[in-house]
């Protein structure tokens, strides 16, 4: 009698969790074919930020003429010429805002990696321009940031050759769009829209070549790098953008992201678990099978007679 209560409780749990098991493979595959709420990056129930941020991106505008005479305030407060900031050397250009919450740190930590790995010495053979789009960043902004990366380079001629600026609004823009980097301010996050990416510029001012992402490759940059010195202007590269409204991990396109994540996880150990269950039914069948006739279905007899 013992027997039977084991054997039936055995198979009463698996038909339980047989059951549960495709219940749960049923709700995952309703929740998955379920059409999900446009989100925003950092809300639940705010616009799409993909159709409310459509036009941000990074135009390759090869060949075009920044204006040299544009000026900006260095990192001690001076006003600063872009002709001077660039002394006659080629130049990387990037654009960051100096309380940016997400991308623009690690566009910056890219930068790190490859002003410390090339070969070429900063403020001697090419100059790094930082500009923040934000026109209320003051210098003491530009001077905290310079000196906290500059200081994680630590590089031979990276104090000198590694500007970080400030600026007025109308010169922000007017340089912006000569490069072909389109951003916004978004005043109900209090965030500036932008894409990732680095411009490289010849010592005269001419754009020769873009970067995107906020991560670069040494060797890549440095032969953009010499074609500039040159005066030589690159080609085309494919555009992949990485939006700095959806760099952050808090945001909620991410978090629809870890959902769908979440719901393949739960997904795999189901089938996992269901593979593992039928394995086990398979070898206690066959152990049956082997096993003498008399081994359960005596006992059970015997104990009804």
């Amino acid at each position: 009698m013992k027997m039977m209560g084991l054997h039936s409780a055995w198979t009463l749990s698996q038909r339980t969790l047989g059951a549960m098991g495709m219940m749960a493979l049923a709700l995952v595959s309703h929740v998955d074919a379920q059409e999900y709420p446009q989100m925003d990056a950092l809300s639940f129930d705010a616009p799409n930020p993909e159709v409310q941020f459509s036009d941000i991106t990074i135009e390759q505008k090869l060949e075009a003429q920044i204006d040299m005479d544009l000026t900006f305030t260095s990192s001690v407060g001076k006003e600063v010429a872009l002709r001077d900031v660039m002394d006659d050397r080629p130049a990387i250009l990037a654009f960051v805002y100096y309380d940016c919450p997400s991308m623009c740190k690690a566009e910056l930590e890219g930068l790190e990696i490859v002003i410390k790995g090339m070969k070429y010495t900063p403020g001697q053979d090419y100059n790094v321009i930082t500009v923040s789009i934000d026109p209320n960043d003051t210098y003491q902004a530009a001077r905290e940031k310079k000196s906290y990366h500059v200081g994680r380079v630590a590089r031979d001629g990276a104090d000198q050759g590694w500007k970080f600026l400030t600026g007025k609004e109308e010169n922000i823009q007017a340089l912006a769009e000569t490069v072909g980097f389109v951003y916004r301010y978004d005043a109900s996050q209090d965030i500036y829209a932008h894409a990732g990416g680095i411009i490289v510029l010849t010592p005269e001012g001419v754009v020769s070549r873009y970067y995107y992402g906020t991560e670069y490759i040494k060797r890549d940059v440095e032969f953009g790098l010499m074609e500039a010195s040159e005066g030589r202007i690159g080609k085309l590269v494919d555009k992949m953008l990485i939006l700095c409204f959806k760099y952050d991990p808090a945001a909620g396109k991410y978090g629809l992201v870890v959902f769908r994540a979440l719901q393949i996880v739960s997904t795999l150990l189901i089938l996992g678990f269901a593979s593992m269950y039928y394995i086990f039914y398979l070898r206690t069948r066959k152990k049956n099978k082997i096993a003498s006739p008399g081994a359960i279905s005596d006992g059970t007899q015997g104990v009804a007679n």
